[in-house]
């Protein structure tokens, strides 16, 4: 490219930049070079394909096949080399393949992973990068990588994770023309070199004891033997379920968890002092200490909250 090609393209780029358009779509500054590093590389895999085997057997170029490819930065018009044997399969745009999928598959997996519907997701593409897209084409982005999901969903876990936090996410999406709500079950650990890890991510209509122990039997068969600590919330059977499969683990309560389920049995009259009285508990220096806050607490509040204390003194008796 010559200097003064190279500064009127730099003043284009910086023109579109400040209105806010895509430099890569079509019209944009960088478009042809965008085209020129996707034509380079499929000629480049021509070369790697024509090694001297191919070359043997009589296989040379023949000429190219102009092909439009669809990106997030707009359609590109690319010239795919072709081999006399037809035996050249490119890997970065595929034989039949029109769309560009990789910049559009994560963005297309997380529009429909908040539950949105082909069609708002295709008329979203449409508006974000001038692209229309079928039905039948998300299906196709979806599929091509949902084998990737299952696979890390599979993967084989460490024996040992020192700290391992159980806990649930709930919402609400649109289901058959009506609004359901959903459990998100996440399993978040540290390993033993210290560094954050997703064990796994399941999918239910709501929280329960029952579906925790099938999430801690997958986890289990799939490598993971024992756990020190596990943190959870309060539910129900949650400390039963987790000791029938790993008796030896440690289960802490997550105190902000008991705090707000405090709170919504409290009226908020007295909440400002249900959790002055609360702090007592949880920020006493000794056990003793907070025994004696606990049992302060529960002659204070148990007439008027007796759920509140109930759920309290039942914790504590876990410790």
């Amino acid at each position: 490219m010559e200097n003064k090609d190279f500064e009127a393209v730099k003043a284009q780029a910086l023109e579109q930049l400040l209105k806010g358009e895509s430099l890569f779509g079509e019209g944009g500054a960088l478009a042809p070079l965008l085209k020129e590093v996707l034509d380079a590389a499929l000629e480049a895999e021509m070369d790697q394909h024509l090694d001297e085997e191919q070359r043997l057997n009589g296989n040379k170029r023949n000429g190219h096949k102009s092909k439009t490819v669809k990106t997030s930065h707009g359609p590109i018009e690319l010239k795919t080399p072709q081999d006399r044997n037809s035996k050249f399969e490119p890997q970065l745009i595929k034989k039949r393949q029109t769309i560009l999928a990789e910049s559009l598959e994560p963005r297309i997996l997380g529009m429909y992973g908040l539950g949105m519907s082909y069609r708002d997701i295709s008329k979203h593409v449409d508006e974000m990068y001038g692209m229309t897209l079928s039905p039948s084409v998300l299906t196709e982005i979806t599929d091509r990588i949902m084998p990737k999901v299952t696979e890390w969903r599979n993967r084989p876990l460490e024996e040992v994770y020192p700290i391992i936090w159980l806990d649930a996410m709930h919402y609400k999406v649109h289901q058959d023309h009506r609004v359901v709500k959903k459990a998100v079950y996440n399993i978040m650990a540290i390993s033993k070199t210290g560094h954050k890890e997703i064990l796994g991510v399941y999918l239910s209509e709501s929280e329960g004891a029952n579906f925790w122990l099938q999430v801690l039997t997958d986890l289990h068969e799939r490598g993971l033997k024992d756990m020190l600590i596990v943190c959870t919330d309060n539910l129900s059977g949650f400390s039963k379920a987790i000791q029938s499969m790993y008796p030896k683990a440690e289960v802490q309560k997550c105190l902000v968890h008991q705090i707000r389920n405090t709170l919504k049995y409290t009226a908020s009259k007295d909440q400002k002092e249900v959790v002055k009285d609360m702090k007592k508990i949880y920020k006493a220096d000794t056990k003793e200490l907070g025994q004696k806050a606990l049992e302060d607490m529960c002659k204070k509040w148990q007439t008027k909250y007796p759920k509140v204390t109930e759920s309290w003194t039942r914790n504590w008796d876990e410790l």
